[in-house]
């Protein structure tokens, strides 16, 4: 069944009938980001923008593969019919989150192109992004915050809802161009 989604898109424009695929073959930029960081942690060869972007502040990507690698082991684990945080599309249920998604964005200095309609035809999880959290190299503690995404236990009273989705994803609108 196919559900109609926004996405504010923010790292390289969009264009109408644009079809994305993700997927355990098609991975999205957390994944880039993530494992390049292993890369360069482990010692391997890592060139590049993205990976000089990386090394710009290690301790920061290190907290982020770290929270990212264990909410994708609880994921694959428990919540096995949910999308991959590495393999999907951020995005929100209504125009208006997808709104104040933009302008959050745009506070933070990140390049926002336009808002899109999307249909999607995969899977759809509505998170709380108030329950990610910085990783450390506390594994149990990095698990327990992990069950607590997937779970979508509430530990905000506003909460800040962001909806991954994955599989086959067609732009169907530009919204709103910046």
């Amino acid at each position: 069944m196919k559900e109609h989604i926004y996405h504010v898109v923010t790292e390289r424009p969009m264009t109408l009938h644009q079809k994305i695929i993700f997927d355990e073959d098609h991975h999205n930029g957390v994944y880039h980001r993530v494992t390049t960081f292993m890369r360069i942690r482990n010692g391997d060869d890592a060139q590049g923008e993205l990976a000089d972007f990386i090394r710009s502040d290690m301790k920061r990507w290190k907290k982020v593969a770290l929270r990212e690698r264990a909410l994708e082991k609880v994921r694959m684990d428990l919540f096995p019919r949910y999308p991959s945080r590495m393999a999907c599309l951020y995005t929100s249920r209504t125009l208006e989150e997808a709104e104040k998604w933009a302008k959050f964005f745009q506070e933070l200095k990140r390049n926002v192109y336009s808002i899109v309609k999307l249909s999607v035809s995969g899977r759809i999880f509505d998170g709380d992004a108030c329950n990610c959290f910085d990783g450390t190299d506390d594994e149990v503690e990095n698990r327990e915050k992990a069950l607590r995404y997937w779970y979508n236990d509430v530990i905000n009273e506003k909460p800040v809802i962001e909806t991954l989705v994955d599989g086959e994803i067609v732009v169907e609108e530009i919204v709103r161009a910046f």
